[in-house]
């Protein structure tokens, strides 16, 4: 496998080129516990958790730790695979730099892709054949280059992604997108405990009909909705990849009633925890 890593100490990055002979080890555990951006021209097809993406034009993939990937099919041309651990760069520390926590990563409406322009994917094509001669210099200042490098890949996705799934009054209205970026991050970090508006409501200092009138003018889905799909979601990555029984995945989710979690799944995804669990044996 064609691969280039950074290590040094905690630290790690790597970059890997993508092409039929990898999916095999891009599928298995030894990237799991790493943040991982795809890059993949026309032709690929890849799985995050549980929708499948045909790309029909160069497209960036943003995957994180606790998500599941599966790369399906590859195209003609080669692809690109980083993997970096948060000791090399966490995006919550450095938010001010790069603003995409709640976006390209860990956004509440589950959407982890950018599609290119012309412009965009030359920008990108250029900046990993730079990463690559940088690799190939092994100078002392590796570290500081590659992670530049990861920067401006982040800032120029999060514009992109901005264009793509928000409203131009979002984007242009940079309260309402700090809003945006800041529930997102709430449900994903208590999502186990706090199962309500109104929980988010007293995190963030407003009243629950603050937050719905506010993802009306965002056009989003209505918040408890948001809320429960999150959950929803880690409940679906449980049936299908671990053994736990649904009773020990409601208690896992802060559900001391296993009864009303099973009827909460059945309302929000048309079948059973047994039933849904079925389909992936």
């Amino acid at each position: 496998m064609s691969t280039t890593v950074f290590n040094n100490s905690l630290k790690t990055l790597g970059l890997l080129l993508v092409s039929q002979a990898q999916t095999h080890a891009i599928n298995g555990p030894a990237y799991k516990e790493y943040i991982k951006i795809l890059y993949l021209p026309a032709g690929y097809k890849i799985k995050v958790d549980f929708t499948c993406y045909d790309t029909q034009q160069p497209t960036l993939f943003f995957v994180s730790p606790n998500q599941y990937l599966e790369l399906q099919a590859t195209g003609q041309e080669r692809g690109y695979f980083i993997f970096y651990n948060r000791d090399f760069y966490c995006i919550q520390i450095h938010d001010q730099e790069v603003a995409c926590d709640g976006l390209l990563f860990n956004n509440s409406r589950n959407m982890p892709k950018v599609e290119l322009s012309e412009v965009e994917n030359a920008f990108l094509s250029g900046l990993f054949q730079e990463m690559l001669e940088e690799f190939n210099l092994n100078d002392h200042s590796l570290e500081e280059m590659v992670r530049t490098y990861l920067k401006q890949l982040l800032i120029r996705a999060t514009r992109s992604w901005k264009r793509q799934h928000l409203t131009t009054e979002v984007t242009d209205q940079q309260t309402e997108l700090d809003f945006f970026r800041k529930f997102t991050r709430l449900v994903e970090e208590h999502y186990k405990v706090k199962h309500t508006v109104a929980d988010y409501a007293d995190l963030l200092c407003m009243a629950p009909k603050t937050i719905t009138h506010k993802f009306n003018r965002l056009r989003l889905p209505q918040p408890n909705e948001v809320i429960k799909n999150r959950i929803m979601l880690e409940a679906k990555r449980l049936l299908a990849h671990t053994s736990l029984t649904a009773k020990e995945i409601a208690y896992t989710l802060g559900y001391d009633d296993p009864a009303y979690f099973s009827r909460l799944f059945m309302t929000k995804t048309g079948e059973s925890p047994s039933s849904f669990r079925a389909s992936f044996v």
